[in-house]
């Protein structure tokens, strides 16, 4: 679906289809970064051909769509015919919280778990869904490349790259295929994607252990699954919560990356310093296993 003008504002808008008809919500969660988020809501009005909404939720000390930036953000997207949904979610109690309250505020078929400080290039969604329906899978995700390392080669943590065949997979701490995780790494991708010769506007999908910042998934698939519903179970400093949800997903229905990422990081601080505890040492990942 093309994007139009609006002969009213001369702003690009989305194609008319009603809210209940939404394919995909994109779910922020957010906390003390509006110059970030306002750029990660710009990368998102920019995504003219996908059917989507957006919904924020905020921990910040002020809601963080008061800041100007964001605020002309979300009124861009509004005016675009976008349904933008503002919430906050207060007190803080740890990332896998914010992410089930998220997840359960969503209703279209497909969620798309979106970082704070993370721009999208232009068709990244359509690439994303368009990859989903063809492999049929519980999740597909475009990991975060620094751009800051695009000089940095690092082909040892390459090794562990293939590409996807389809099919569920178990990956464990003490699976070969935990090394996956390497590839994500400084602007690894962006090497591998420019080592295939990928043809513009083409896409491939490959085998991943996890993938940060921004992950397509089924929502039935994950709520399956659990969801994010371990949270009672974890103190609320930790790290690693969607390394869970994606792990179980794969387990039961496949999971993979996208080539070329089109999602880019923009290094900020993170906002999470304490990461001592990783959920994985205390949930656990196996779906044959009580869910949390």
């Amino acid at each position: 679906m093309a994007g139009r003008w609006s002969g009213q504002w001369g702003l690009p808008v989305a194609p008319e289809v009603p809210d209940t008809q939404q394919e995909l919500q994109v779910l922020i969660p957010s906390y003390q970064r509006a110059a970030e988020l306002a750029v990660t809501l710009s990368g998102l009005a920019a995504q003219m051909d996908a059917n989507f909404g957006v919904i924020v939720a905020d921990q910040s000390e002020q809601p963080v769509w008061e800041h100007p930036a964001v605020e002309t953000m979300v009124r861009l997207l509004e005016a675009q015919g976008r349904d933008v949904r503002l919430e906050r979610n207060l007190p803080r109690q740890g990332m896998a919280q914010q992410r089930d309250f998220l997840l359960r505020l969503a209703t279209a078929p497909r969620v798309l778990f979106l970082d704070d400080d993370v721009w999208c290039e232009p068709g990244l969604l359509v690439r994303l869904m368009t990859a989903m329906d063809e492999a049929d899978c519980g999740f597909v995700g475009s990991a975060v490349q620094g751009l800051s390392y695009l000089d940095d080669r690092r082909p040892d943590e390459c090794r562990s790259f293939e590409l996807w065949e389809g099919g569920p997979e178990l990956v464990t701490e003490d699976s070969p295929a935990w090394e996956r995780w390497r590839l994500h790494n400084a602007a690894n991708l962006a090497h591998l994607a420019a080592g295939l010769e990928i043809p513009r506007g083409g896409w491939q999908l490959y085998k991943v252990a996890w993938v940060g910042g921004c992950v397509l998934f089924d929502r039935e698939r994950l709520l399956e699954v659990g969801g994010f519903s371990f949270w009672r179970s974890l103190p609320a400093a930790h790290v690693g919560e969607d390394v869970i949800a994606q792990l179980r997903v794969m387990a039961e229905f496949g999971g993979a990356g996208l080539l070329p990422s089109g999602a880019v990081h923009l290094e900020s601080p993170t906002t999470v310093p304490n990461r001592e505890t990783e959920a994985r040492d205390i949930i656990p990942v196996d779906p044959s296993a009580t869910l949390g």
